[in-house]
């Protein structure tokens, strides 16, 4: 299949492009790296009357080490090698789809997609991360605690661009561990966790057998029965709701082994 008609505008600044999403309102989509948007177009799961390309925009396609962060623009690619700087991104991105896709695809378009099995959105919950959102209106930075509401929806306008994603660097008394289970490397995850320890404090994230990233308090003792306690998956015919469940139990108790050693 091909897309349905839509009109296309490339714009060369920012203010340009938040004044033509403005305009375009709720029949406008942002253009970026595609590797999401493009096949949802394809396939007619989406109908915009308008894309917007920022792959022009100057300043979009920055990576920056500043404040205790690393900072990625809209345009960032997943495999940028500046990302890898970050112990977080350096331990997630080798599982994001493929080569292929992480040459196109971008971090803040992975982010704003808000896949409920896509890693980036997890890993930003995880190092307690943020987005920066513009619009004509301004700018706003929204926590990701806030910023997921459910699958393949956030808490952003449909006149903001997601410009700027915020990765808080680790301390150097922290340790942070993922894993995942996918029936092929680069497909989609049945089951995924990630892991931040320090000291006492333990922040545990799981994705894929939840609607969003979502953050549970665990028992330090025994993580992972705490954590299978507190999820519902819905299954799938790749696996049963029990099965996806012990993944959680198994992953969760993996990953914070990890991160505890890796703190210590």
């Amino acid at each position: 299949m091909k897309p349905a008609p839509f009109d296309y505008v490339r714009p060369d600044s920012l203010d340009e492009a938040l004044a033509t999403l403005a305009d375009g309102g709720e029949e406008a989509k942002v253009l970026a790296g595609g590797q999401s948007l493009v096949p949802a177009l394809n396939m007619r799961l989406l109908r915009p009357a308008l894309l917007v390309d920022v792959n022009r925009v100057a300043g979009l396609g920055d990576v920056v080490t500043a404040g205790g962060a690393v900072r990625a623009g809209a345009t960032v690619r997943q495999a940028d090698t500046l990302l890898y700087a970050h112990p977080v991104l350096a331990a997630v991105l080798p599982y994001v789809g493929h080569t292929v896709t992480r040459n196109r695809g971008t971090v803040c378009g992975s982010i704003a997609h808000a896949d409920a099995a896509g890693e980036l959105p997890l890993a930003l919950m995880a190092c307690e991360g943020s987005v920066i959102a513009a619009s004509t209106r301004g700018r706003r930075a929204i926590p990701a605690e806030e910023l997921f509401i459910g699958p393949y929806t956030t808490a952003l306008a449909p006149d903001e661009i997601l410009v700027e994603t915020v990765w808080p660097l680790l301390g150097d008394d922290e340790g942070f561990a993922f894993d995942e289970v996918a029936q092929r490397v680069g497909d989609y995850a049945l089951c995924m966790a990630a892991a931040r320890s320090r000291g006492d404090d333990l922040r545990v994230v799981v994705g894929s057998v939840t609607p969003v990233p979502t953050l549970l308090e665990v028992d330090p003792e025994h993580p992972g029965e705490s954590a299978a306690e507190k999820v519902e998956p819905w299954g799938s015919i790749h696996a049963s709701p029990d099965y996806l469940r012990n993944l959680v139990r198994v992953l969760v108790d993996r990953v914070v082994g990890q991160a505890r050693g890796r703190a210590a």
